[in-house]
């Protein structure tokens, strides 16, 4: 049946796109046939080909770009590892968190506010003594200052550091010094412990 082979041809290429994403977007044109199958090409060889979209080339300057993720780092590691010897704090340390929070996207924006590379929250921000949220500097020193406050208050226990970063000092606390029985926050400390080990080894 034309419909059955329209849905066969429409789930391969749905397939293909999973399996086989493509580096960037190109021009493809489609006709119907007049079975009901649709033809897609980047070439058309005949007029029924009609045009479905315009080229569109990935930007380096997009987050969702690996290559910007990478430039961003190289952008940012001086930054951090003079602000993280500022406060006497391992700079990879630092690089997880920015990697786990971020990616290393200085616009980044969550749900629940928080902003920047180290994702802070205007409250945390303002405790921090931060001037502008929105500069990476200013962001990645209010949340190295604000790391540090953890990393002593923790008597320098990573993970109860990390743990509290996510989910505040005051849940790492009420659950008796341990890392709060959250999945987020469970899943977080891995993460950042994960990129910490990597940074880490990478040297």
């Amino acid at each position: 049946m034309p419909m059955k082979k329209t849905i066969l041809f429409l789930t391969a290429l749905i397939l293909s796109s999973l399996l086989f994403p493509p580096t960037g977007w190109s021009d493809f044109f489609q006709y119907t046939d007049e079975e009901g199958v649709v033809h897609i090409t980047n070439v058309p060889a005949s007029t029924k080909f009609k045009w479905m979209m315009e080229e569109r080339k990935p930007s380096i300057l997009s987050p969702s770009n690996p290559a910007y993720r990478k430039l961003s780092k190289q952008k940012f590691d001086e930054m951090i590892s003079m602000t993280a010897s500022k406060y006497g704090i391992d700079p990879h340390l630092v690089r997880a968190i920015v990697k786990a929070e971020s990616d290393y996207d200085e616009t980044a924006v969550s749900k629940k506010g928080a902003q920047g590379l180290m994702q802070l929250m205007p409250a945390t921000a303002s405790r921090m003594g931060v001037r502008d949220i929105h500069n990476p500097a200013d962001n990645v020193e209010g949340g190295i200052k604000y790391l540090s406050k953890l990393l002593k208050m923790f008597d320098w226990q990573v993970p109860l550091a990390v743990a509290a970063y996510n989910a505040g000092e005051n849940a790492v606390v009420k659950y008796g010094n341990k890392v709060p029985p959250y999945n987020e926050t469970q899943t977080y400390v891995k993460r950042v412990l994960h990129y910490y080990s990597l940074y880490k080894g990478s040297d």
